[in-house]
């Protein structure tokens, strides 16, 4: 997952390079970005596939599929080049992420212990090195091209790590598991799921031009955007465990989603960079913990056995928001400007609250 985040986050902080390069509009880019959400949602679809014959290599060539990527960044000239290399990050960003969270799950059980907030924390603090990194070699003039293809390298010596020689023995799936949904816990559920992610991905794709147009910033100072929402969300996911215990799963997304939204209104209405920072930092902050937190919401719903299909298709509905968000804020910063889009981003959030509502009156199944 920290490798995952790496790449993730030194190719949004490039995102000004990108779509000067490809020579494209906020409406054109929020377009092209689509692109990444139908190799994403597609890698999702075919992700228990590959998995199943790949078995124990899945990780590390999952990992170096993504490394590879980076290398072609080099290539990005031309809106054409820049539609197929984000096709082809939405492919392999999703599919190591669902390989990558399906291996964790299996981990919990065999340990019993807690790993899944404490892997989604080395995503964002690895989101916020490589963006920080990203943005200073920008500032000393390196090259875009150059910075992904480090990165990539980066990432495929990561891949090393993933390695297994054999696959661990673990029980066969449950073949009596019921057929049918319960969508009246999984609709509202991927709803918070998906208000989240839009949030996140909005926020982690066009953080970086806002800074760097609203604000005129020196070239690589945007990063601190991108740099900064991964610092707080790492942050916010390494403590939400223990503050869960206190408050509770519920009371912590509302708490949360409330903090997030009034986040993304300081971003769009601040009238000084450094305010617009502070804002996406309470945006990381609050949006760290809803994904877990409404994933643990969700299973408590359940019995046992239907856990697994529930989680699956409320995660398949919730990630369609990781894919739409950057679109949605290109056409708004289009016909309005970046400070539009991130209202935007805080009403989607604020939306959380009646979501969590709906799924805390269901009863549990």
């Amino acid at each position: 997952m920290g490798a995952l985040g790496f790449f993730w986050g030194g190719f949004a902080a490039l995102m000004p390079d990108w779509q000067a390069r490809a020579g494209v509009s906020d409406a054109v880019l929020g377009t092209l970005l689509l692109l990444s959400a139908v190799g994403g949602m597609s890698a999702m679809a075919a992700g228990p596939w590959v998995q199943a014959r790949l078995g124990v290599r899945s990780l590390p060539l999952l990992a170096t599929q993504l490394g590879c990527v980076g290398l072609f960044a080099w290539l990005i000239g031309s809106p054409l080049a820049l539609g197929l290399v984000l096709l082809w990050l939405g492919w392999s960003m999703a599919g190591l992420d669902i390989a990558s969270n399906v291996e964790i799950s299996h981990r919990e059980a065999e340990t019993g212990l807690p790993l899944m907030n404490w892997n989604h924390a080395l995503f964002s603090f690895g989101f916020a090195m490589a963006a920080g990194l990203a943005g200073l070699a920008r500032r000393f003039g390196a090259e875009p091209g150059a910075i992904m293809a480090v990165i990539g390298v980066a990432v495929m010596i990561a891949a090393l790590a993933t390695r297994e020689d054999a696959a661990p023995q673990r029980p066969a799936a449950d073949k009596t598991a019921p057929r049918s949904l319960p969508w009246r816990v999984v609709i509202p559920a991927g709803a918070i799921l998906f208000f989240a992610f839009v949030a996140e991905n909005g926020t982690e794709s066009w953080s970086a031009l806002h800074l760097e147009r609203d604000f005129q910033t020196a070239t690589g100072a945007g990063a601190f955007g991108p740099m900064m929402l991964g610092l707080t969300m790492g942050l916010g996911r390494v403590s939400g465990q223990m503050v869960a215990a206190r408050l509770g799963e519920a009371r912590l997304v509302a708490l949360s989603a409330v903090i997030a939204a009034i986040g993304a209104g300081v971003t769009a209405i601040a009238p000084m960079q450094g305010m617009a920072v502070a804002g996406i930092a309470m945006i990381g902050i609050g949006a760290a913990v809803v994904v877990p937190s409404a994933n643990s919401l969700l299973g408590q719903k359940l019995a046992r056995d239907m856990r697994a299909l529930a989680l699956s298709r409320a995660w398949l509905i919730g990630f369609t928001g990781f894919f739409i968000g950057p679109v949605v804020m290109g056409l708004i910063a289009q016909g309005a400007g970046l400070r539009w889009a991130f209202a935007a981003i805080a009403l989607m959030l604020a939306a959380i609250l009646p979501a969590l509502a709906g799924l805390m009156r269901r009863p549990q199944l």
